[in-house]
């Protein structure tokens, strides 16, 4: 990995085969090494701090050297891949509108679930039917008019019940990809309004450690969250791991006081590996 203007090797590029679901970082040299990857078309997705985000196309046969170069930028490029369904494109080809919402930018939200925190982004709001309990709403739109969609899985227990709200632990998303206005084409006839895509784990670069602890409080209902997690890629064998609770007393308002059975209590744990 290379500097197109000096030549000069680029440490700690981060260098992700997006439909793989893996990645690396460039070494001191400009380096990378990707193991056990499946031979065929890949889309491989190249950034850095200060430079523009490259998304290339390759063709992996066997034991073969990739070289990149990267065009020095004052703006980090967004490009994002989406590999939820259907085929793996860049957002700058896709054919329609595509916004994306960082797990830093959920974190900076006060909310109660995920739903919540994205329906303070353009174009979305929410219908809450209770305590931490929210549906989604494009453009005015939502129950069986839109689609949600976890690590390539339909979240559909939402649409069909007032008291149910999307089951995702807001702790356990990396990002949130949204699509907003028709996309039946490619999600299927119930994608009228549009698509929310959330991603929850992305694997760390390869002999790689990762953890983290958040918490947050509310006053109102006195909402006290935690949550924990652990990653780790050893030699291409990723592994992750969190776990969240949150638990919250009964709210009030200014007309009635105290609102009785609306507090709750909610436990979370998830991982993987492979």
């Amino acid at each position: 990995m290379t500097d197109t203007t000096t030549g000069m090797p680029i440490p700690g590029v981060s260098v992700i085969l997006s439909d793989q679901r893996t990645g690396t970082v460039t070494d001191s040299l400009g380096h990378y090494r990707f193991r056990n990857i499946t031979a065929g078309h890949h889309i491989i997705e190249i950034s850095h701090l200060g430079y523009k985000t490259l998304v290339e196309h390759i063709d992996i046969t066997a034991n073969e050297v990739h070289h990149f170069s990267l065009e020095p930028s004052f703006l980090k490029n967004e490009g994002v891949t989406i590999t939820a369904v259907g085929n793996a494109t860049s957002i700058r080809k896709a054919p329609i509108p595509i916004s994306r919402v960082n797990r830093s930018e959920l974190m900076a939200v006060a909310s109660s679930n995920i739903i919540d925190a994205l329906s303070k982004q353009p174009g979305i709001s929410q219908v809450s039917t209770g305590p931490a309990i929210s549906k989604p709403v494009i453009r005015g739109l939502g129950y069986n008019r839109l689609v949600v969609i976890n690590d390539g899985l339909r979240q559909e227990g939402q649409q069909w019940g007032d008291e149910h709200g999307i089951e995702i632990d807001e702790a356990s998303v990396n990002r949130v990809e949204i699509v907003k206005g028709p996309a039946s084409l490619i999600y299927g006839s119930d994608a009228i309004a549009g698509v929310i895509n959330i991603v929850t784990t992305v694997p760390v670069p390869v002999n790689t450690f990762r953890g983290s602890v958040t918490g947050a409080y509310q006053t109102n209902n006195r909402q006290a969250s935690l949550s924990a997690n652990i990653a780790g890629n050893k030699n291409g064998f990723n592994w992750n791991a969190w776990t969240s609770h949150r638990s919250a007393m009964d709210y009030k308002n200014r007309y009635d006081g105290r609102v009785f059975n609306s507090k709750f209590n909610e436990h979370n744990a998830g991982g993987y590996m492979g």
